[in-house]
């Protein structure tokens, strides 16, 4: 039971297909603003006799007993054709004629569904010569060539194998002068280009190179020169930077020692004593001038032998060398006091 229903759903779906690509499919065409009159005709139709327009189910002329009450009776032939005039995209559509006879009985129906396109542009024919592949290349321009129709004639001749939007035709065919063109055409319309006569003429030799390598090797040769010598400028200005960042640092460094070394000295001056200067008393013996330096060259040249047999002896000079005298720390007298008057006085 289950298989059954769904073979009947299936089968109901795809019906219900069939009937909506009925409904979309157009049997009549017509370019925008074009006049056209609907396929209807009915040759016993009178005055008696009820004619009915309807468009998507609407009504759009009514006549009965010879007396219009919905559109007008120059809309219709006397075979009970519908004129349809200057037609719109909103003209598209379904329409119906209905003729009855006096009696309400049916005696011909008729139904049509009708499209409403735009006309083709004209096309403009152009060609480029391929010297490479020895052909010449001819492209039919138009707009909006989806859904268009395209045929070739080569002197007046059409090209019934070709039928797409370009044409190729090898250089050996073009001997003398040949004759192009091509069409485009719709549902409603046909356009035609121009003749074209293809020339192509073979390319001068080009002159050789001057240079043994090629140009974009030149090329990323000189990329790469520049980019290392920008990479050096870098570098140097870095190392500028560098230096000149590491020489501040040191002479900042100096100036601190420098303040560092004067205030110690102040503060070694400050600590010092005061010491007086000290002259030589009579009691003093005198100083004994220091040997010179030829003496003292002298005395120790001597031989070896008479140094080693003699007793060390100190000089004469040594002997006389005396300690120096030592200064004395000043010593500050207290302050006199002033003795105070009494009151006596």
């Amino acid at each position: 039971m289950a298989c059954f229903a769904a073979a009947l759903l299936l089968l109901l779906s795809g019906f219900i297909n069939l009937m909506a690509a009925n409904k979309d499919s157009c049997d009549l065409y017509a370019a925008v603003g074009q006049s056209m009159s609907l396929p209807f005709i009915y040759e016993g139709l009178t005055s008696s006799h009820v004619l009915r327009w309807t468009h998507n189910d609407s009504i759009i002329f009514y006549r009965q007993q010879g007396r219009v009450s919905v559109g007008k009776s120059g809309d219709i032939t006397p075979t009970g054709s519908l004129i349809l005039k200057n037609l719109q995209p909103l003209s598209a559509g379904s329409y119906q004629a209905n003729v009855l006879y006096p009696n309400a009985t049916s005696a011909k129906t008729w139904a049509s569904r009708l499209c409403i396109m735009d006309e083709v542009s004209k096309p403009k024919l152009t060609y480029s010569c391929d010297f490479k592949s020895s052909a010449v290349n001819l492209n039919c321009e138009v707009v909006k060539a989806q859904g268009l129709v395209f045929s070739w004639t080569l002197d007046e001749k059409t090209l019934t194998s070709e039928t797409r939007q370009t044409l190729s035709i090898s250089l050996a065919q073009l001997k003398g002068e040949r004759r192009f063109t091509c069409s485009v055409k719709n549902k409603v319309s046909i356009e035609k280009s121009v003749i074209v006569r293809p020339t192509c003429k073979a390319p001068p030799p080009s002159p050789p190179t001057l240079l043994c390598f090629k140009s974009s090797i030149v090329m990323t040769v000189f990329a790469a020169g520049v980019g290392l010598i920008l990479l050096l400028l870098i570098i140097v200005v870095i190392l500028c930077c560098r230096n000149k960042h590491n020489k501040t640092q040191m002479r900042a460094g100096g100036r601190g020692e420098l303040r560092m070394l004067s205030l110690n000295k102040q503060e070694m001056d400050s600590d010092a004593p005061d010491y007086e200067t000290m002259h030589p008393s009579e009691d003093s013996p005198p100083a004994t001038p220091e040997p010179s330096a030829r003496d003292y060259y002298k005395n120790v040249s001597q031989p070896e032998a008479e140094t080693e047999n003699s007793p060390p002896q100190l000089s004469s000079a040594a002997e006389g060398q005396r300690p120096s005298p030592v200064p004395k720390p000043r010593t500050r007298s207290p302050p006199t006091v002033l003795p105070k008057e009494s009151s006596d006085m």
